[in-house]
């Protein structure tokens, strides 16, 4: 085996053997719904609806159909196993780390020898082989761009496997050029193959995550530094060849700012340009220093009220002393203006000129540009240990120096990865290394309250109120945990704050009205419904909770009406469909049931889950009870109870009495007036 392979091996083997502990851990609360485990048409794996819906959707204020397609794969493969998905993120970010060692390698010539513009390799006098020159700090640019801590956003993260993807097919197509302006002949015909593959790898990158919009930016660095096409070639030549690429570019940018134009890119009201230009110097300083310096990393990063003078004055003197010292040091160490312009320009589409979300930075955004600060530090550092005058100690001490570094780095990582564990400690540990940071305090309170530490999650909250006094989403999830505590006058009065802030959204009205029919305000409660229907009229939440209040006050017709409505609103809902066939086929009034329309609402609902939802099982067997079934009606309720235990389902009680109903041959019937057991969460 050849060195090279052996180091890609070594490689491979110290990053998984590190980032291993992740298979244990879960979904995160932040992001892995909207992607995963909240999706259903994700979680239905490969089927021709879900592609078509990966290729036109903007869901999550973005268009990256590849990335969809991988989340459907992996619930093909795994289900709902977090644990795998974690897996395929990490041998992804190996992939990648053999990607980068083995671009840099061929850059600088492949088998170590430089070659020239019309493919002809230089003299051996003219570079060292690999073995000896160009192979250590291709090995310390991978190695730091695979252990370094600030990437574990990137690589734990489920939401982010974008992040990952988009990259793997970004350096494959940086290879394909490489491929394409070194290795071949330039009258071999074969050379345009690697032109074609360059350009389908860049569009699948930007299918993934429209982040890599600067990669032809990044090819013409390449050119300069260290293929040397600047020696050969005139700009205005360089530039012609990656027109198709930078179409490319041109056609993302626009389709992202209309994904991202929904609702997630903020105004220059909200954020005023001002505020946009202080934040671009102070941002990119910050993550140089996060580079540097990794630590106090935090899955959210709040913006700053204001940026003091002092911070801003620093921020541009440090990047101008770099930017300056780099240009001037061009033709001596030309890596050192290839790497600080890779990580300048290819942190430009996040670094806030246009306004995505609350965030002020985040690690997830080093993943490709900290390539160039990794590359100037191992090829500077290469640079210095070729200095005829330094001693064979001197060697000595700066390759332990790096492997310390490189030890550091790993243990910071592994100490990183331990924070991304489950949500309560991702949060935490955000809330312990950050100062205002309202989305972690609402973040932590969401993950107290799944565990029903509500108490706990209202402190969160109040402490989220303190900080943001006028965010919806405080008083939302306020009203949320006041409601789920018993005090139901106070939980109206944040949903009311919350609709003075933004009485446009129809869930705020929604959610009201939840509150108002549990209190038996049913008029109070429509009303809530009936604005939530006016504000959006194709949502069919609102019809769906009026079509509720409605059976608790005995008017199961008009019901009835309200649900046939939600289901021409929301026809792949599995959760209404199951709702409204269990009412079609339990409710005491003759009337009202409809056994064969149950039964093809609770087979759809059943179809969309793969078949592994006790409660949808339940309402099928319901179903099949109805239409007098009760051999199916036997075995989907056994088999509901089977699924219920496995997961460890709690009140399973009433799935044993209907199965003892069923053997029986009696359908089961309910009122919605007196009880409404259809009050359970899927």
């Amino acid at each position: 085996m050849s060195r090279p392979r052996f180091v890609a091996l070594l490689l491979a083997l110290a990053t998984l053997l590190v980032y291993l502990p992740v298979a244990r851990n879960g979904f995160i609360n932040y992001d892995d719904g909207d992607y995963v485990f909240e999706n259903q048409m994700v979680q239905n794996g490969w089927t021709l609806e879900g592609f078509k819906w990966a290729f036109t959707t903007f869901h999550a204020a973005n268009w990256h159909p590849l990335t969809w397609l991988s989340h459907m794969t992996d619930c093909k493969l795994f289900g709902l196993n977090p644990g795998p998905m974690h897996l395929v993120n990490v041998l992804i970010h190996i992939a990648n780390s053999i990607l980068l060692f083995w671009l840099l390698l061929f850059c600088c010539g492949g088998n170590g020898r430089l070659r020239t513009e019309d493919g002809k390799r230089r003299p051996s006098s003219a570079v060292h082989p690999p073995s000896s020159r160009f192979l250590w700090p291709a090995i310390l640019v991978a190695a730091l761009f695979a252990l370094h801590p600030v990437h574990v956003e990137s690589v734990v993260w489920i939401a982010e496997r974008k992040d990952v993807l988009s990259t793997f097919f970004g350096l494959l197509s940086l290879f394909c050029y490489a491929k394409f302006v070194g290795p071949a002949k330039v009258q071999d015909p074969k050379r345009k193959i690697f032109y074609g593959w360059a350009l389908i790898f860049f569009a699948f990158s930007l299918m993934s995550k429209p982040m890599l919009v600067t990669l032809p930016f990044v090819m013409l660095l390449l050119d300069f530094w260290p293929l040397q096409r600047f020696n050969h070639s005139t700009l205005r030549r360089l530039l012609i060849e990656k027109i198709p690429f930078f179409a490319l570019t041109v056609v993302s940018c626009v389709i992202t700012y209309i994904a991202q134009n929904q609702g997630a890119v903020k105004s220059l009201k909200a954020v005023p340009l001002s505020y946009r230009l202080e934040n671009v110097p102070v941002a990119f300083a910050d993550y140089l220093s996060k580079i540097f310096w990794p630590e106090h990393l935090a899955v959210i990063y709040p913006m700053p009220d204001s940026f003091p003078a002092i911070a801003l004055a620093i921020s541009c003197a440090v990047l101008i002393f770099i930017s300056v010292a780099a240009w001037l040091m061009r033709k001596q160490n030309p890596f050192l203006l290839t790497g600080w312009l890779w990580f300048l320009g290819t942190l430009v589409p996040v670094i806030g000129l246009v306004k995505v979300g609350d965030a002020a930075m985040a690690d997830r955004y080093t993943y490709l540009p900290a390539i160039g600060i990794f590359i100037a530090v191992a090829f500077g550092a290469e640079k210095i240990l070729t200095l005829p005058r330094l001693n064979d100690l001197t060697r000595f001490i700066f390759s332990a120096v790096a492997l310390l570094i490189l030890g550091t780095l790993t243990a910071l990582t592994e100490r990183q990865l331990h924070f991304w564990r489950d949500d309560e400690t991702l949060f935490r540990h955000a809330l312990q290394v950050t100062k205002n940071n309202v989305d972690a305090h609402i973040n932590y309170g969401v993950a107290l309250e799944k565990q029903n530490r509500l108490d706990e999650a209202l402190t969160q909250y109040r402490a989220a109120e303190k900080i943001a006094p006028d965010s919806v989403f405080v008083h939302n999830n306020l009203g949320d945990v006041l409601d789920d505590l018993g005090q139901r006058d106070q939980s109206i009065e944040e949903y009311r704050q919350a609709i003075a802030l933004e009485p446009g959204n129809p869930q705020l009205h929604d959610s009201l009205g939840i509150v108002f029919t549990g209190m038996g305000k049913f008029s109070d409660g429509m009303a809530e419904f009936t604005n939530a229907m006016e504000i959006a009229p194709q949502n069919p939440h609102p019809h769906f909770e009026l079509g509720k209040s409605l059976l608790q006050q005995g008017r199961d017709a008009e019901a009835v009406g309200q649900f046939r409505e939600t289901l021409r609103l929301g026809p792949d809902d599995f959760k209404m469909l199951t709702y409204v066939a269990r009412v079609l086929a339990s409710d005491k009034n003759d009337s009202v049931r409809d056994g064969k329309t149950a039964l093809a609402f609770a087979q759809k609902a059943n179809d969309l889950t793969g078949g592994q939802q006790p409660l949808v099982l339940d309402a099928l067997a319901m179903a099949y009870a109805e239409n007098g079934d009760f051999t199916n009606a036997l075995a989907i309720t056994q088999s509901a109870l089977d699924i219920a235990n496995a997961v460890k389902m709690k009140n399973t009680e009433e799935l044993q009495r209907r199965l003892e109903l069923y053997q029986n041959h009696q359908p089961y019937h309910q009122s919605f007036v007196v009880t409404n057991l259809l009050e359970q969460t899927f």
